[in-house]
């Protein structure tokens, strides 16, 4: 009886959520979502997934055999599968919860989040299954994630232009979660493992486990626990659970210097990306950057372009950092001013890098490693 009404419950908040509302947890966010509601003077458009049946999704994945398992995650496992039609998906299945109600919880939240996102760079909903367990369905990456690509020692290094290409599509799909969707959505969980690679080689953001959305009349909102990707996080949700647009802009400037440099944002002796890259950040040796296996197979124009907008996205002062329509401006080839997002003296000085040495001494229990599979939906 207890699972039957748990599931007539979920229904009746699936179907809430299909007509344009999330799903909340706390009283905040439902009052929020009222006011937001009062100013959004479009209604929202119907979404384009559907429902599948636990049988369809079963068969697909082959009983969710474990050769099929390609992604796993704090909160979910993800399997590869063929629907009867031929077309290849991939399934996300929450694995794992304190509680059923937080379980559901979770499923309903990303569903709210990315069931109305409809971009070239986001990971596309293809629908959702709530037989038997919760179930999110999307479309499979068969080329993998960018770091499965930029990682890879067996395979030749990733080529400069892909690089750029990857920048550029990245900065566009992040700049519509902000900018071009009805409602702001904060992803928190930007890094090499979730930007996933068409048959073309386009970027596409995915996994919005950690998602949150921002009424419009929101500057930021505080959020706990605090959950992400060693570094990778910006100093205000590290130390005080404070996120918003700039969080994620944080997140990027991490996620172009690994794209530059082939090194992951903690490497395995735990010491930082960021650390390491500061000096040639600030004296202007930017070649050091560049990933060795590429000798001098990279454009220097380009170089310079993505060195100066990841400086400018790796600050520790949010305020100081750029909006993802200013990165992406400057990334599709908008005029580079220097002196224009020159900070005053006093704040650089009291400018503190973050990048930590050694990671070991902080707690990690809410925290993934950077090379920790994600649940992505590709064949990693």
């Amino acid at each position: 009886m207890r699972q039957l009404y748990l599931r007539s419950r979920s229904l009746k908040r699936l179907f809430s959520v299909s007509i344009g509302r999330r799903a909340k947890g706390e009283e905040e966010e439902e009052e929020a979502e009222v006011k937001e509601e009062t100013v959004i003077s479009q209604p929202p458009q119907k979404p384009s997934w559907r429902c599948f049946s636990f049988e369809e999704i079963h068969q697909a994945t082959n009983g969710f055999h474990r050769d099929n398992l390609v992604g796993r995650g704090g909160y979910a496992e993800v399997y590869k599968g063929v629907l009867g039609d031929g077309q290849t998906i991939a399934v996300k299945k929450l694995t794992s919860a304190s509680t059923d109600e937080q379980r559901e919880k979770e499923f309903l939240t990303e569903l709210g989040t990315v069931g109305h996102v409809k971009h070239p760079n986001v990971s596309a909903l293809l629908g959702c299954c709530i037989d038997k367990d919760l179930h999110l369905v999307f479309e499979f990456s068969s080329l993998g994630s960018v770091s499965s690509n930029l990682h890879d020692e067996n395979s030749p290094p990733m080529a400069w232009k892909l690089r750029h290409k990857i920048a550029v599509g990245t900065a566009r799909g992040l700049h519509y979660l902000h900018k071009g969707c009805q409602r702001r959505i904060i992803h928190r969980d930007i890094k090499a493992s979730n930007i996933l690679l068409t048959n073309n080689f386009e970027p596409q953001i995915s996994d919005f486990g950690l998602a949150r959305w921002l009424p419009s009349e929101w500057t930021h909102r505080a959020i706990a626990p605090i959950e992400g990707t060693f570094g990778c996080l910006a100093p205000e949700y590290f130390m005080h659970g404070i996120v918003d647009e700039k969080t994620d802009v944080f997140a990027f400037g991490v996620f172009l210097l690994e794209l530059i440099s082939g090194k992951k944002p903690v490497d395995g002796y735990h010491k930082s990306l960021l650390s390491w890259a500061k000096p040639y950040l600030n004296d202007g040796t930017i070649h050091m950057l560049v990933d060795p296996r590429l000798g001098e197979d990279y454009d220097g124009g380009q170089l310079k372009r993505l060195t100066f907008i990841a400086s400018l996205c790796i600050r520790a002062t949010a305020t100081w950092r750029p909006l993802m329509s200013e990165v992406l401006d400057l990334i599709e080839d908008g005029e580079m001013l220097p002196d224009s997002w020159k900070m005053p003296e006093e704040e650089e000085e009291e400018e503190e890098f973050w990048g930590f040495d050694d990671l070991d001494e902080y707690d990690s229990d809410n925290l993934d490693e950077c090379d920790t599979p994600s649940s992505s939906f590709s064949s990693t």
